[in-house]
């Protein structure tokens, strides 16, 4: 078997910068291959880049990228407040002793609330 190659360190680019090469992609002169080598691109990331244009601008099914957005910020609220209950949770439990009475409310109680 040959050498893997060493994984490049990932980069950003503006939408700016990726518009220009969908735009390039599509006008149809060079393959997106010969576009990704020129600009010393992946070429899956220049595939992935034309395949999010074709959603946004309608012309295939999928998340567009606000929706993409809108998801992302919804999980990283969702996540942040089951943290916060997850620490109310932890809070409340330690507020007892064992073999004490256990408090109104608590998860484990039995009483009515």
């Amino acid at each position: 078997m040959g050498k893997k190659k060493p994984r490049r360190p990932r980069r950003s680019f503006t939408p700016e910068f990726k518009a220009e090469i969908v735009g390039l992609c599509r006008r149809g002169d060079r393959s997106v291959g010969q576009v990704a080598r020129d600009f010393e691109l992946t070429e899956t990331a220049v595939r992935d880049w034309v395949k999010q244009a074709e959603v946004d601008a309608g012309e295939r099914n999928g998340l567009t990228s606000s929706e993409r957005e809108e998801l992302a910020a919804l999980r990283r609220e969702n996540r942040r407040l089951r943290e916060d209950v997850d620490v109310l949770n932890r809070s409340r439990t330690d507020l007892w002793e064992p073999g004490g009475e256990i408090p109104p409310g608590h998860p484990t109680s039995r009483g009515t609330r």
